[in-house]
């Protein structure tokens, strides 16, 4: 297996190494990419929410031509090797020289023990023990047992973790045997311990934590930077505080002030005023909904009581049967409740064609005897679509291209519909002996 170096020395930056195993993983349009192993690596992998460390691996072809091999991931498989992800593949027993991203890797080392910090201050202060850590690209996020806390606990606890920052308390690495870590544990003086056998690395800050991690971190707190708590969040397992440590919280802060400067720019308020003016836009945009919906809804009785007198009654049937491109979807909807209990015997099918697919909507004044969900759900289900609603009123889609056939046919079954009814009822008011005369 790789000797890991970044266990002993995190601030190593360059290393020499042998290629020791190649294998291809992954061929595409062409272009495959190839994993490397390594007898000693400072290269980082992905595990225990802090990414992989990226870089480069220099060495020197069989023709005598310099290579500089980008590291594109590196991870580490069940048994505990390290592959580097690479796209050109060097033979075993080559010798190279890798270089680690050290922007890259220094804000992660950062990050983490930034984080060990900020769990520790947490237990300590809230009992509040952190379960799951994640270290993204612009922000982290840490996962607490327990309820949201409050926004004075939370800047209680930034206080204090900056405090200890300041304080620039040492940061060391060390090992225990898995008895002694578990004794460890047991009296409360380490925080946590995986489940693996063999010694246990070790991360302690000064009178503060000590936690087994195999990560990268800086040598005293002062490194850290300084810490920013960014928000919190309920999460079904609790509590997610999202922070940032060191030069990404002061890029964070950065970018924070430069959109309260555009906000502020933008209402003509000084930075301070910008939660009023943001509530008093609120305000007004709610009072205007208000007034568009009172108008739409007037525009829809008004326009409902036009489309009703335009069409005359026929064989007891008021059917208004329309499409608009240039209505939504919820007026359309509005609008065919209101024409349908504008007049009697009225029943409507209103399609809204602005978008696709088009939304096909049946109504019927009260006075009229079918279910409007029935009708269309059969309508729609006969070609594989869906809809349905109330006797009263009903909606579904349709494609575009489908919407005038389908009205089509729900006009001829409506028709087909109150033509039978109306002669049920007509042999119900004849008297018995009238229509036992029919009967051949």
């Amino acid at each position: 297996m790789s000797e890991r170096l970044y266990y002993s020395d995190s601030f190593l930056t360059t290393f020499d190494a042998t290629v020791t195993d190649v294998r291809e993983v992954l061929r595409r349009d062409g272009e495959s990419v190839w994993q490397l192993a390594l007898d000693r690596t400072a290269f980082y992998p992905t595990s225990g929410g802090q990414p992989t460390d990226l870089g480069v691996l220099s060495a020197v072809s069989r023709g005598g031509a310099a290579l500089e091999i980008p590291v594109e991931q590196v991870e580490e498989d069940e048994q505990g090797e390290v592959w580097h992800f690479v796209r050109k593949p060097l033979t075993a027993g080559t010798a190279v020289r890798g270089e680690i991203d050290w922007e890259r890797r220094f804000d992660h080392m950062q990050q983490h023990t930034g984080q060990h910090l900020l769990s520790a201050v947490f237990l300590r202060e809230l009992q509040a023990p952190t379960v799951s850590f994640h270290l993204g690209e612009s922000v982290s996020t840490i996962d607490l047992a327990g309820s949201v806390p409050a926004r004075h606990s939370l800047e209680r606890v930034e206080r204090l973790a900056n405090e200890i920052i300041g304080e620039d308390r040492p940061v060391t690495v060390s090992s225990a045997a898995r008895g002694d870590a578990e004794a460890m544990l047991a009296t409360g003086i380490l925080r946590k311990l995986p489940e693996r056998e063999g010694a246990i690395r070790l991360i302690t800050i000064a009178d503060c934590d000590r936690n087994a991690c195999g990560g990268t971190h800086v040598r005293s707190t002062g490194q850290i930077g300084g810490l920013l708590v960014r928000g919190v969040e309920k999460v079904s397992r609790g509590a997610r505080v999202k922070f940032a440590c060191g030069l990404r919280a002061v890029r964070t802060a950065r970018a924070d002030a430069a959109l309260l400067g555009e906000a502020a720019g933008a209402l003509s308020v000084g930075a301070a005023d910008v939660p009023a003016a943001v509530a008093r836009l609120l305000n007004e945009a709610k009072s205007g909904a208000k007034e568009r919906q009172r108008l739409r809804e007037e525009l829809a009785s008004y326009h409902a009581s036009r489309l009703a007198v335009e069409v005359p009654i026929e064989d007891g049937l008021r059917l208004v049967v329309r499409s608009w491109k240039d209505h939504d979807r919820d007026y359309v909807k509005m609008l065919a409740a209101r024409t349908a209990s504008a007049a009697p015997a009225t029943a409507v099918i209103f399609c809204a064609e602005e978008a696709n697919p088009a939304r096909v909507v049946m109504a019927r004044s009260v006075d009229l005897n079918f279910d409007c969900g029935r009708l269309l759900k059969e309508a729609l289900t006969e070609p594989g679509f869906r809809g349905g609603g109330s006797a009263d009123l009903a909606q579904g889609e349709v494609p575009v291209a489908q919407a005038a056939a389908l009205r089509a046919k729900l006009a001829a079954t409506v028709r087909q519909t109150v033509m039978a009814n109306h002669t049920a009822r007509e042999r119900q008011a004849l008297p018995q002996g009238a229509i036992q005369a029919e009967l051949p």
